[in-house]
């Protein structure tokens, strides 16, 4: 009696290569919604923050809204509020520099457009606008650095 054992893997690569062909199809899209760039762009964002060591840092928080703004948001021990924010409208530019451990996001706006408040700063509170924000990051590569700086530009180009 003769086994044979061809038959048999043939029928099974068929069977793999047509189900990557739908996994192909219809699980990987080419071009993500509108929702799905807001959603990494954000998870991106709050996972490369890497504010710099400070006792007195009780939270922090970060995040590009639905209606094209970035805002960044520390909280610290004694109830001072930094606040930061700018609509990507605004954005002309998003450079990266980095060393070997960690980096900068440095966003540039078109004149005064990034919003810079303090609240309950026992040396008074600050309402003041800046041009650029530098953002402490750690874990961001080239490729995903790249990434969000195209998500980034996807948003500015939906808020004009």
């Amino acid at each position: 009696m003769k086994i044979s054992i061809l038959p048999s893997i043939g029928k099974t690569v068929l069977i793999t290569a047509f189900f990557a062909l739908i996994a192909l199809n219809y699980g990987f899209k080419v071009e993500m919604s509108e929702q799905e760039w807001l959603n990494w762009s954000n998870k991106c964002l709050i996972s490369s923050f890497s504010p710099a060591p400070d006792i007195n840092l009780k939270k922090w928080e970060i995040s590009l809204t639905g209606d094209y703004f970035l805002r960044l948001r520390k909280t610290y021990q004694q109830g001072k509020q930094e606040y930061f924010s700018f609509n990507l409208h605004r954005l002309t530019n998003v450079d990266y520099i980095n060393s070997d451990t960690t980096g900068m996001l440095k966003f540039s706006t078109q004149a005064d457009d990034i919003i810079v408040q303090t609240y309950e700063d026992p040396e008074g509170n600050l309402d003041s606008m800046a041009t650029t924000l530098d953002l402490p990051v750690h874990n961001m590569n080239v490729a995903r650095f790249d990434s969000l700086k195209n998500a980034l530009n996807y948003f500015r180009m939906k808020s004009l």
